[in-house]
């Protein structure tokens, strides 16, 4: 298909790839496909070509990397799915939300890194033993979620009310909020949940938590939060409450404190099943991976507006980054 009839074929959704789409025979190289529903640049592609590169890739001349992105509208990626079962193409890496529209892909490997639960979402068997052609990284960690409140009670040791916010359009969500609701309310915290379904009812459950008369709030990480993470932060301070998220990117943004994987080092770890695939391994047999090292984040401006002193406190110690 030419390019221009390939764009025709999108609407104009897709954003053309940093590197050219490849119009002649790719020599022996190696095409990569990163669909990707948030906007260049990204600092997580960033991460997967380090790691290629660690592992002796060239671009240009051992692969191809073409990039697709949606700019934030997930179902324009369903219609290049056709396109990626009949072309070419060796293998898929798929960012972020962007995992759940392309999900019916068949014929060709599939890599994702996936904030949420790969197995409710359908795309694997189970961790161990994926089964099909979709293999990769999930962020979800039942663990994570209940020292998340762990962390927020140490920093606000009389918190007795928790507002946790959260996304139900988000494979694992109810898992995550279970474990939640459990560990808080047996560190004597009485958890508020406020779900919401997509960004149309995002204002209404940040009312909400408004007039609850919290202590703290907890953001569950996902991409629905994250592309907010700048509101939601400043939500929480305006509203004077500690809050806690997943990865340190909300820090970045003005949250509080974040306790999570490091999504850029999960996504350079992600090259190496790429390498395998691309020698002949197949997803089915390659288990999804889970972070083994977290990392905690404290942003000592987001702390001083809400009077939050953690310089006599272990606790600044204990992270891996600090935002001054």
């Amino acid at each position: 298909m030419r390019r221009r009839a390939f764009i025709s074929l999108i609407g104009g959704a897709i954003a053309w790839p940093l590197v050219a789409r490849a119009e002649k025979s790719t020599g022996g190289r190696h095409r990569i496909f990163w669909i990707s529903t948030d906007s260049q640049p990204d600092p997580f592609l960033d991460g997967f070509r380090e790691g290629l590169r660690k592992r002796g890739y060239v671009e240009g001349r051992d692969i191809v990397l073409e990039l697709y992105y949606s700019q934030g509208n997930p179902a324009g990626l369903r219609r290049v799915i056709p396109e990626l079962t009949r072309a070419n193409i060796d293998l898929v890496v798929s960012s972020g939300p962007a995992t759940r529209a392309i999900k019916d892909v068949t014929g060709v490997p599939v890599l994702f890194a996936l904030s949420g639960d790969p197995i409710e979402l359908g795309l694997v068997r189970s961790l161990a033993q994926p089964g099909g052609n979709f293999t990769g990284s999930t962020f979800l960690s039942l663990d994570l979620a209940g020292k998340r409140v762990e962390l927020l009670k140490e920093i606000c040791p009389t918190l007795r009310t928790l507002a946790v916010l959260s996304n139900t359009d988000h494979p694992g969500e109810q898992s995550e909020w279970r474990t939640t609701h459990r560990v808080a309310q047996g560190l004597g915290i009485e958890p508020i949940y406020f779900p919401f379904k997509g960004m149309n009812e995002l204002d209404d459950a940040l009312a909400a938590a408004a007039t609850a008369r919290a202590d703290a709030l907890l953001v569950f990480p996902d991409a629905a939060t994250m592309v907010h993470r700048t509101r939601l932060a400043e939500f929480a301070v305006k509203q004077r409450l500690p809050s806690m998220f997943g990865w340190s990117e909300y820090c970045d943004a003005g949250g509080l404190v974040s306790y999570g994987a490091n999504q850029r080092a999960t996504y350079f770890g992600l090259a190496e099943y790429a390498d395998r695939i691309l020698r002949g391994e197949k997803p089915a047999d390659l288990p999804v991976q889970q972070p083994a090292a977290f990392e905690l984040t404290v942003n000592l401006k987001t702390a001083e507006a809400l009077g939050i002193d953690f310089v006599a406190s272990s606790f600044l110690f204990r992270a891996n980054k600090v935002i001054e």
